[in-house]
């Protein structure tokens, strides 16, 4: 059955900043980008190690080009996309979009953050909060091919700054993921779990295979990974001209601030 957009999708992705395409992506394209995806897989690890967890982008790389093609030309992701932000934003630009995978060997999770906020040095806080409410800007995509329940977010949080009770978990920037040093593969699944429960407002988003999540990357959201589930999702972006031009300004002004020392600002700081 052909998907279809609905006053629900378009309500919550406003309200909480995040929405999920259920079973948009066919059967048959998954199948194709499932092959290609391992390859993907044996790529990055060839490159980066078995901890790696991505492989972006795609067109640098050796693969078959046509599954990412066909996901790009999906009607129903193209229809899906246009109607619930606008027919200029367009995903599956190749030079850009990568895979996301499984560590092989021990479990591992990112530290909470906000996209540009919270992990690009540099970045003058003021250029990320003028762009917060833009919706030309900061949406992007996971895209499942197997069951993936990695994506943790807090939602709501991408029409706001931190609550106190988000400034008070994470006072200090940059932000510290678990201290995982020295530690069994057990220990660090239970240490990073219990660090994505940490943050107030917390909610596990879970995805099955040819699911499309489409969410704000101002969010509160972190990514928590374990080697026994295999993963091979697609990490986009649902761009604009208007995004590729912040996003080249805002490298290039980041880049000049650490040139002239400057860190990473903090949202939040202590009273003096």
């Amino acid at each position: 059955m052909r998907f279809k957009l609905s006053d629900e999708h378009i309500d919550l992705y406003s309200t909480q900043g995040y929405t999920v395409f259920r079973k948009i992506v066919p059967p048959s394209l998954i199948s194709d980008l499932r092959r290609v995806t391992d390859t993907a897989r044996e790529i990055a690890r060839q490159h980066g190690g078995p901890q790696v967890q991505r492989l972006q982008p795609i067109a640098r790389y050796e693969l078959p080009q046509q599954p990412f093609i066909d996901y790009a030309e999906l009607p129903e992701l193209v229809d899906a996309i246009a109607a619930l932000l606008t027919p200029r934003h367009r995903h599956g630009d190749r030079d850009h979009f990568g895979v996301l995978l499984e560590p092989a060997q021990m479990p591992y999770c990112t530290a909470w953050h906000r996209d540009w906020r919270d992990n690009i040095p540099g970045l003058p806080l003021s250029m990320w909060e003028e762009g917060l409410l833009d919706i030309n800007l900061f949406n992007q995509i996971n895209c499942a091919l197997y069951a993936d329940s990695c994506t943790w977010i807090v939602p709501g949080s991408h029409l706001r700054r931190d609550l106190p009770r988000e400034a008070q978990r994470f006072p200090n920037r940059p932000i510290a993921g678990p201290n995982l040093d020295g530690k069994t593969a057990e220990e660090r699944e239970h240490l990073c779990l219990q660090y994505c429960r940490s943050m107030p407002g917390a909610v596990q988003l879970h995805l099955e295979a040819g699911d499309f999540a489409l969410y704000r990357n101002t969010l509160w959201h972190i990514g928590n990974y374990v080697p026994y589930c295999k993963r091979a999702t697609l990490h986009d972006s649902a761009t604009t001209p208007e995004y590729v031009a912040w996003s080249e300004r805002a490298i290039e002004v980041a880049r000049k601030q650490r040139q002239a020392g400057m860190g990473m600002e903090n949202p939040n700081p202590s009273p003096d």
